[in-house]
């Protein structure tokens, strides 16, 4: 018998960005717990924008268990918000979206790190030199100090079993990336929402935020944040054909506003049309192109193929990926094959 501390995780009710919230419980078991053995806990929600004072009773229902790389015994326990009647609390945006473990996503956070309200390694009160060398950058100059932070959350991830694909110094100064894949939306989400807790508990230890907003500098020659989707399913991976791929992008088109209205607050001010994007009320589609609203990969239309995976670039930094993923499933699903 062994005390293991599990770190119980979920999404508030603020709007239009949920925050993070976490509480610990300690609990003896036999062996590592699955998320059947882990027990439902209450939360005061009027503390979260979930209740009411009067009534302010909320439930987490465990739904994936990562270890923690940083306690002994430590399992990070993501969850769901419930409502004390067993049904999911309106702030709920994972226990609606479709899934699929056929359906695979590869989501690409991008952020910005951030020290006391200032880009870290900008000059304070100004900017360093414009873009260029920053991305994939190497060198004091280019990455400041920052590569260390980067590398420990990356393997505070793989310690998760959280399957990042790699990790590269963004456009800008101060701006990194992580990308993380899984087979399923909510798999996906769940590991993209772990991954930003780990970050946002890491930089905790170095004085530094995270800013996850899609245009931190505002209105400046400087790139924004995506979280580019890449998505394929099994009939995109094994059969294909242009006929298919030109109706799912017809689908695409048809429903740009529902996408837009899930990929992330504030994207007006990222899908300008300029810095490698589409403009927010248009929609294209076009290969190797990142200023189109799809990205299709040159491997996706090899030798008239079509078919692969396809990258969707709208969705920004603060989206929330349950919502995306829900959403370009949905889109996919109204398709006929």
């Amino acid at each position: 018998m062994a005390k293991y501390r599990l770190d119980y995780i979920w999404l508030d009710g603020y709007s239009p960005v949920q925050n993070l919230r976490t509480k610990c419980m300690l609990k003896d078991f036999d062996e590592f717990p699955t998320v059947e053995d882990l027990p439902e806990w209450g939360f005061d929600g009027s503390s979260t924008k979930q209740a009411d004072g009067g009534d302010s009773d909320c439930i987490l229902k465990p739904v994936a268990l990562y270890p923690d790389g940083t306690r002994e015994n430590g399992i990070l326990v993501m969850c769901e918000v419930m409502l004390p009647d067993g049904t999911p609390h309106p702030t709920n945006g994972r226990a609606s979206i479709p899934d699929d473990p056929g359906t695979w996503f590869g989501f690409e956070q991008e952020y910005f790190l951030e020290k006391d309200g200032e880009i870290f390694g900008f000059p304070k009160g100004g900017f360093p030199e414009p873009q260029g060398e920053y991305y994939c950058g190497v060198g004091f100059k280019n990455v400041g100090d920052a590569r260390a932070i980067v590398d420990e959350h990356l393997d505070l991830c793989l310690y998760a079993g959280i399957n990042h694909e790699g990790i590269n110094a963004e456009v800008a100064k101060g701006q990194w990336e992580f990308q993380v894949f899984a087979k399923g939306s909510k798999k996906a989400a769940d590991d993209i929402w772990v991954a930003r807790f780990l970050l946002l508990r890491l930089t905790e230890e170095y004085g530094l935020d995270v800013n996850w907003h899609c245009k931190p500098l505002g209105e400046t020659d400087w790139n924004g944040s995506g979280m580019h989707a890449n998505f394929s399913t099994d009939y995109l991976r094994e059969t294909g054909g242009k006929d298919y791929f030109l109706k799912l992008m017809d689908a695409f088109e048809k429903y740009t506003e529902e996408h837009i209205a899930v990929y992330g607050p504030d994207n007006d001010q990222r899908l300008t049309g300029l810095h490698e994007t589409q403009s927010i009320d248009k929609f294209s589609w076009g290969v190797a192109d990142r200023g189109a609203s799809i990205r299709v990969p040159h491997s996706f239309v090899k030798n008239d193929a079509y078919k692969g995976y396809l990258e969707d670039r709208r969705p920004n930094s603060q989206g929330d990926p349950y919502k995306i993923a829900g959403r370009i499933l949905q889109t996919i699903q109204s398709v006929e094959v």
